[in-house]
C-alpha cells in the first residue's frame, strides 16, 4: 500500500479533486465547508484499476497553513502537484514544490484543475510555465494531466497514471522497528484515544505495548483501524488509525511518535547534509535561529555550518543542527528548515546521534562524507569510527537498519580487518564493535 500527497497554491482545487477522485470529502472540520478554504490535514482513500489501495493526504494551500503542510507530506510515495489551468503558477505552488525537492519525494503527477475554463492556447502557456518551474528539480519530465472535476473529465486518466507511477515503487520495507509519526489526536466515546499517521519501519499489532516519543509514556494498542477497517496488524507504508489505552490524549501531541518500547531515543543533536532552495530570500549564516520540521515534529533549532560561515541560495554544505526540544528521528530521514514565514531549505540526516564537532574539521567532514555514502561497510566503518565502540544493536538503532544487516556487515569488516568484533548474539554477551584505534587504546 502506499501514501499520495496533495500539493498547490490555495484554491486551485486540491480537496475538490480528491473528492471527485474518491467520493470522500477531506474537508471534514465545519469552518473549513463555510470559508471553502483546507485548514487541517484531510484524508482519503482509493482503490485503483490494478486493485491497488492507497491512501490520500489532502494538505492546505494557504502560506499560513505550510507547517500543517509539512505534517503531512513528510512520507509520500507519490504527490499530485495540483495546479489551476486559469491561474497557473502561483507562490504556494513554487514552495510546495520546493518542499517536495527538499524531501525527495522522488515520484509525482502535474495534475492542471479547471482545464475546462480555459481553451487550449492558454493551457499551452501554463504548461511550458510548469516545464520551466521543474526544471533542475526531480520533478523534471513529470506527467501532465488535465482534469475538471466538476465534469469528471481526465479523472479516469489519472488514476490510470497513479497506478502506472506506483507500480514500479518498492514497498516500505520492515525493519522491526515500528514508528508512526502522530498527525492527527482525537477521542471516540468508548473507546479513548485515538491517533493517527503513516506507519514506517515496523508492523503494529492489537494487544501491543507501545512508548510515545519523546514522552516515553507507555499504551498499549487497543484497536487498528485502515481506511475505517478494523486489522488486526497494520504494515509498513500504511495509513492507520490506532486506539490506545492506559494514556489520554491530553498526554500526546501532534509529531509524537509510537513505537515499540526501549529502542527509540529522540534526540537534541543531529550531524545533517543540509541545502538552501534557490529562491530563498537571504543566506543561512553560522548559528542561525530557524523552525525545524522532521515528519510531524516541529522545534526551534540551531544550524551550525561545518564547512563554510555561510550557505547561499542553492548552495549545500554540511551542518551540526542543535534541536531545542527533542524530536524522534532516524538516520535518513529528510527535514525542512524555515524561517517565521519561509521556507529557506532543508535536507537529510546523517548522524542522530553525534558528538559536538568544531568547524572546519577535515577529518570530521571526510567521515560525513563517508557517512552519508550508500555502501554498507563505509557506512558502518563511520559510524564506528566516530563513536570508538557501540553494540550491534545501538548502532542498528542509529543507521536504522535491522541487526542482522549489521551483524553481517560487521562481521565482513572483522575478516578484513577494519574493526574488531568480540560477543555473541545472546542477549547476555551482545556484540560489540571496536574501531581500530579504540582497540589499540584499550590495548595499552
Amino acid at each position: 500500500m502506499y501514501v499520495i500527497g496533495t500539493a498547490g497554491h490555495v484554491d486551485h482545487g486540491k480537496s475538490t479533486l480528491i473528492h471527485k477522485l474518491t467520493n470522500i470529502d477531506p474537508d471534514r472540520l465545519p469552518q473549513e465547508k463555510e470559508r471553502g478554504l483546507t485548514i487541517e490535514l484531510g484524508f482519503a482513500w482509493l482503490t485503483l484499476p490494478s486493485g491497488r489501495e492507497v491512501s490520500i493526504v489532502d494538505v492546505p494551500g494557504h502560506e499560513r497553513f505550510v507547517r500543517t503542510m509539512l505534517t503531512g507530506i513528510g512520507s509520500i510515495d507519490l504527490a499530485l502537484l495540483v495546479i489551476s489551468a486559469d491561474e497557473g503558477i502561483m507562490p504556494q505552488t513554487r514552495e510546495h514544490l520546493a518542499i517536495l525537492d527538499l524531501l525527495e519525494v522522488k515520484k509525482t503527477i502535474v495534475v492542471l484543475t479547471k482545464a475546462d475554463l480555459v481553451d487550449e492556447d492558454f493551457l499551452e502557456i501554463v504548461q511550458m510555465e510548469i516545464e520551466d518551474a521543474l526544471k533542475g528539480t526531480v520533478f523534471h519530465g513529470s506527467q501532465t494531466v488535465k482534469v475538471s472535476a466538476i465534469s469528471g473529465y481526465g479523472m479516469e486518466h489519472l488514476k490510470q497514471l497513479i497506478d502506472t507511477s506506483l507500480s514500479d515503487t518498492e514497498s516500505r520495507e520492515d525493519l522491526g522497528r515500528p514508528r508512526l509519526a502522530i498527525d492527527r489526536i482525537f477521542s471516540k466515546t468508548g473507546f479513548g484515544t485515538v491517533v493517527t499517521g503513516t506507519l514506517l519501519d515496523g508492523s503494529l499489532t492489537i494487544g501491543q505495548e507501545v512508548e510515545i516519543i519523546p514522552s516515553y509514556q507507555k499504551a498499549r494498542i487497543r484497536g487498528l483501524q485502515i481506511h475505517k477497517q478494523k486489522v488486526t496488524t497494520a504494515q509498513p507504508g500504511r495509513r492507520v488509525a490506532v486506539n490506545l489505552s492506559g494514556i489520554d490524549n491530553d498526554n500526546v501531541n501532534r509529531g509524537h511518535m509510537i513505537t515499540n518500547p526501549g529502542w527509540f531515543r529522540e534526540t537534541t543533536l543531529v550531524d545533517a547534509r543540509i541545502k538552501l532552495i534557490k529562491s530563498s530570500p537571504r543566506a543561512l549564516k553560522h548559528n542561525i535561529r530557524v523552525t525545524f520540521h522532521l515528519l510531524g515534529g516541529e522545534t526551534f533549532a540551531r544550524v551550525r555550518l561545518l564547512d563554510r560561515k555561510q550557505l547561499l541560495p542553492g548552495e549545500e554544505g554540511w551542518a551540526q543542527i542543535h534541536l531545542e526540544d527533542p524530536i524522534g528521528l532516524v538516520k535518513g530521514d529528510f527535514f525542512v528548515v524555515r524561517d517565521t514565514t519561509t521556507t529557506l531549505g532543508g535536507g537529510r540526516i546523517v548522524n542522530p546521534y553525534p558528538k559536538r564537532h568544531k568547524p572546519f574539521v577535515k577529518s570530521i567532514l571526510t567521515a560525513l562524507e563517508k557517512a552519508q555514502d550508500d555502501s554498507p561497510e563505509e557506512v558502518l566503518l563511520s559510524a564506528i569510527n566516530q563513536s570508538g565502540s557501540a553494540t550491534v544493536k545501538v548502532i542498528a538503532q542509529n543507521l536504522n537498519k535491522t541487526i542482522l544487516d549489521i551483524t553481517e556487515t560487521a562481521k565482513t569488516l572483522a575478516e578484513k580487518d577494519k574493526l574488531i568484533l568480540l560477543g555473541t548474539t545472546s542477549y547476555s554477551a551482545p556484540l560489540v564493535m571496536y574501531s581500530m584505534n579504540a582497540w589499540i587504546e584499550i590495548q595499552k
